[in-house]
């Protein structure tokens, strides 16, 4: 059977401090965060990490992971989430979620935290300074920024078998986890509108690098887990989404997808002959009707070759189940949005205003172009694409349409908000947020796999956290409501 599909997303925003000559975004990143986080900064323990290790074993020469930055802010939130300045950004990253839907919670409480970000650091500027973030991929200057997918993948599935299967599938889902943008960059040719914001910056099949060279499967090999059993596959070829719909398909469709791959349910030949190229050729075609060729004959469009993986699903939730999807409530629930979004997107994609980013995008972009008369290369329509990812708000043109009701939200407000400080209750996120929140000053550094406390006495104590799923509410509750020390907590733990 394949492992539960712990799952969690990075996002990189897009960030400018206003009102000043020297915009520097290592700064204003740095300023948000410390503008938020008031109490004690919780910092992060790097002893674990390893960036450049490669899922194949080898690396090809001349690529390279992303180099550790430990002198950059960097804290853990009592909702078990990291914050920190990752290069030039602001990077939020989720707690692990043991499904789609709260992870669709986890990543709009990012959004919100990023919100009050910027109203605290605005006590600490000059009149007329602002630090304003977007949750967009592109600056329109040929540089792009991220939002990482993290699944948890059975270490025993060879690496062959996720690629083969994730290259045809990362290049057709962009139909309904695409943000849309307006135009094109990094040398692509020229369209109007496409469907995703980050297709036109990929440049290999498979590859480390996250930053240059970007491949549509990446390799890094940094479980954040027990090695022995477990990978993190990290997924960087996906936009950051603003609408909860796309979200979700995003994250339950590709865990679905994963635990066919783990458990050897796809058995026809699904590869794509020329990935890249692919990837612009699906994106460049809001029609959905540009056809791909297949390796073993033939084309299709994104949508017919969604259509045999979402047939295989079906199969599979049939004969396997899909427990380890989340869930068979949640698992049900992404495989009958998979089914009515696929059939929307064939009958008329603008069926999905407000479900789905790009087509809500388009449809707003469009209203503006008639209203006004703009052509499509008019300076407007580009800040209109990126005020519709202001994080601001009062100034987003995406929370315009949530507050005018044009927006499908699958998850409450009310739960967004309590996870802006509260962990998810089903992974070890729970442990690491309780601690921080009942003992900070215990709290010597924390990472994703373990967590550092000062017991009052040498030495410190590490607590190992290598399975995902164990230190949840129903694990450790019990334990936090006994203990009234860390020293008492790690002696119960010993127990």
């Amino acid at each position: 059977m394949a492992v539960p599909k712990v799952c969690g997303i990075e996002t990189e925003y897009g960030v400018v401090l206003r009102g000043t000559a020297d915009s520097n975004p290592v700064v204003a990143s740095s300023l948000l965060i410390n503008a938020y986080v008031e109490h004690r900064k919780v910092g992060w323990d790097f002893d674990d990490e390893s960036p450049g290790r490669d899922a194949r074993g080898f690396g090809r020469d001349g690529s390279q992971a992303p180099a550790i930055e430990t002198h950059l802010v960097n804290t853990v939130l009592t909702n078990g989430a990291r914050y920190y300045v990752d290069h030039a950004h602001p990077e939020y990253s989720t707690p692990e979620c043991a499904n789609a839907l709260e992870l669709v919670v986890a990543d709009k409480a990012g959004e919100r935290i990023l919100d009050r970000s910027m109203r605290a650091a605005r006590r600490l500027l000059e009149p007329g300074q602002e630090v304003v973030v977007y949750k967009n991929n592109s600056d329109g200057k040929g540089n792009s920024y991220g939002c990482h997918e993290n699944y948890l993948v059975d270490r025993a599935v060879p690496f062959t078998a996720l690629v083969r299967n994730l290259l045809p599938w990362f290049v057709s889902r962009q139909v309904f986890t695409g943000a849309g943008k307006v135009g094109t960059e990094n040398g692509a040719e020229e369209v109007d509108f496409q469907i995703s914001s980050r297709a036109d910056f990929f440049e290999e099949e498979v590859g480390l690098e996250t930053t240059l060279k970007r491949p549509i499967v990446n390799t890094r090999d940094e479980p954040h887990a027990d090695p022995q059993k477990y990978r993190r596959l990290h997924v960087i070829a996906g936009d950051a989404n603003l609408c909860e719909v796309s979200t979700f398909l995003k994250v339950g469709t590709t865990s679905i997808v994963l635990a066919m791959v783990e458990d050897g349910f796809i058995g026809k030949d699904l590869s794509i002959v020329g990935p890249v190229s692919a990837v612009r050729t699906v994106s460049h075609d809001p029609t959905c009707t540009a056809t791909i060729s297949l390796s073993e004959g033939g084309t299709c469009t994104a949508i017919e070759l969604q259509w045999e993986f979402l047939r295989l699903a079906q199969k599979y939730a049939e004969d396997v189940g899909l427990e380890m999807c989340g869930g068979s409530d949640v698992g049900a629930i992404v495989l009958a949005r998979w089914e009515t979004t696929l059939e929307a997107l064939e009958r008329d994609p603008f069926e999905l205003d407000g479900v789905l980013d790009w087509v809500t995008k388009l449809r707003l972009l469009e209203a503006y172009r008639q209203r006004d008369a703009l052509d499509w290369n008019d300076p407007k329509l580009a800040l209109l694409d990126l005020q519709y990812h202001d994080v601001r708000s009062e100034r987003s043109l995406y929370e315009r349409l949530v507050k005018a009701g044009k927006i499908e939200r699958i998850v409450d407000e009310e739960e967004v908000l309590n996870a802006m400080t509260s962990p998810p209750d089903s992974t070890r996120a729970y442990f690491r947020g309780r601690c921080l929140a009942r003992w900070p000053d215990a709290v010597v550094a924390a990472n994703w796999d373990s967590i550092i406390l000062d017991v009052g006495s040498d030495p410190l104590r590490r607590i190992p956290m290598l399975e995902p799923l164990r230190g949840s509410r129903i694990h450790v509750e019990q334990l936090f409501n006994e203990c009234t020390s860390p020293a008492e907590l790690v002696e119960a733990l010993a127990h």
